[in-house]
């Protein structure tokens, strides 16, 4: 998805959010039960825009349909090398309503979770002071 890689790359959070569906759902690399809907989602990126170093996707795979997209990225945390895949799924509206995490290698997910661990009570505020989806 062009839109949202090119928000990411500009570290645009406002850009990443309005691509977000209200009832999105993001699956993280390194918390077990998956996070539902826009302000939370959305405060998650926030904070992985504040822990990732010289973010990069390398590269975009998608779908016949369009509806599917793989953006492969790299980036460091702390000096260790990370490399994932973020998967995104497009409603019927073109916004994301499902947004699977993976990373690796297992230092590079250890250090993901140590960094956003230490966001999390920001995220979760930032979260709960986010208006209400229409």
């Amino acid at each position: 998805m062009r839109e949202f890689r090119a928000a990411v790359e500009a570290r645009d959070d406002q850009a990443m959010e309005a691509l977000l569906a209200d009832d999105v759902r993001f699956t993280s690399p390194v918390a077990f039960k998956p996070y539902d809907g826009k302000p939370i989602t959305a405060a998650i990126l926030r904070g992985v825009l504040r822990v990732f170093e010289d973010f990069r996707y390398v590269r975009e795979i998608h779908s016949a349909d369009g509806r599917d997209h793989a953006l492969v990225f790299e980036a460091t945390i702390g000096g260790t090398t990370v490399n994932g895949c973020d998967f995104l799924h497009l409603n019927d509206d073109g916004l994301i309503d499902d947004f699977t995490v993976m990373v690796r290698p297992l230092s590079g997910a250890k250090a993901l979770a140590e960094a956003m661990g230490a966001q999390f009570e920001r995220i979760a505020a930032e979260a709960s002071a986010a208006p209400e989806p229409r």
